[in-house]
């Protein structure tokens, strides 16, 4: 891929995409760490959750539509299906920054919604907390991984680079169907904690 990123006209993207992929996970990782709630006044943002499980799951299933379509070399359904997925993913980005902001956190196993885990409730949990929290960890992680992967990858198929896109969209693709997959686990696995 270094040969194909010599060209004096790459140089500029290359800092834009690598800006963005920084900028992005320190925006959600502020978000998460340093509680912003009710700042938006009384916006009610409680159904955010359910419209990013119905984004995750909505761009898992045009991923692989996608897929299937560049392998069965119907290039414009390919490319409509992954000018959707990142539409998608940018949808999901601006409403999980907003939620985010606005809303509480949730912690697996709360049940009184409280914002505190009893032992009790812990142990009511039991394992099932275990399996919420690598398979969020690993969602968390590679969802940041993907980012400068999928700039990278519309950017090379914008500038008609295709043998470089071909070739980090081996990592792309998988890396993004799972993240967009563990999103809707996550969702289904934290739901019944919501307050």
């Amino acid at each position: 891929m270094e040969q194909v990123i010599t060209n004096k006209n790459d140089k500029l993207p290359m800092i834009v995409i690598g800006v963005v992929s920084v900028l992005i996970p320190i925006v959600v990782a502020l978000l998460l760490f340093i509680p912003q709630t009710g700042k938006l006044g009384d916006l009610d943002v409680s159904f955010l959750p359910h419209l990013n499980a119905v984004i995750n799951f909505s761009c898992a299933v045009v991923l692989l539509l996608g897929a299937y379509f560049a392998k069965k070399r119907k290039l414009e359904l390919h490319k409509l299906m992954m000018y959707i997925a990142f539409t998608l993913g940018a949808i999901f980005l601006v409403s999980y920054v907003i939620y985010h902001f606005q809303g509480g956190h949730t912690v697996f196993g709360d049940l009184n919604a409280d914002g505190i885990l009893s032992e009790s409730e812990k142990a009511e949990a039991g394992s099932l907390r275990t399996v919420y929290i690598v398979i969020l960890l690993s969602h968390i992680v590679l969802s940041a991984v993907v980012v400068p992967f999928v700039l990278l990858a519309i950017y090379f198929a914008i500038s008609k680079k295709l043998e470089a896109h071909r070739k980090i969209v081996k990592w792309t693709f998988p890396i993004w169907e799972y993240v967009a997959v563990t999103g809707v686990i996550v969702y289904l696995l934290i739901s019944p904690y919501y307050a």
